[in-house]
């Protein structure tokens, strides 16, 4: 490993952390419509799109687990997902799409969806409750448009640290 990726890596996992911290004091994110954002999303997923494999899939595990300790649920299950998908994101972005703004924001708005459905389906409809419709459209909607909408802030952010600290054998 070079003293640039450790370094980057170093830059990653605290970035994720002061990330997480910031989403879960209360008052620095203002709530919009109730909904505060799982800001730790985009971030692995801006990370997922620089990295290769193997550390974008540690980055979302490390980062899902955050979520996990964040939502209060199922300890694992956004480690395990976020996982998967950031590991999937990175093969992506190194063998069939070019990373890019637009490209960040398709896997942002799609991943965010299907992490957000995934949690509503697995901890509300799976269990029963009533107004499953209202728990989706009150509480997961508004947490997904206000999610995506730092996906801009984390993507640049991300695409210069990448860009910035990187070895030549690593080009």
């Amino acid at each position: 490993m070079t003293r640039y990726r450790g370094f980057r890596w170093f830059a990653y996992a605290l970035e994720i952390f002061v990330v997480f911290v910031i989403q879960e004091t209360p008052g620095l994110l203002p709530p919009i419509y109730g909904a505060r954002p799982v800001a730790v999303i985009p971030v692995v997923l801006s990370i997922a799109l620089f990295e290769n494999e193997v550390p974008a899939m540690m980055f979302g595990l490390f980062g899902g687990l955050l979520v996990d300790f964040g939502f209060g649920g199922v300890l694992g299950f956004h480690g395990l997902v976020l996982s998967l998908v950031c590991y999937v994101i990175s093969v992506m972005a190194s063998n069939f799409v070019k990373t890019s703004f637009v490209t960040s924001m398709l896997v942002s708005i799609t991943t965010t969806a299907a992490v957000m459905l995934l949690n509503w389906a697995c901890f509300y409809v799976l269990h029963g409750y009533q107004h499953i419709t209202y728990a989706l459209t009150a509480h997961y909607i508004p947490i997904f448009i206000y999610t995506v909408a730092l996906t801009p802030i984390t993507y640049f952010f991300n695409r210069a640290l990448a860009v910035q600290i990187r070895s030549d054998e690593e080009e």
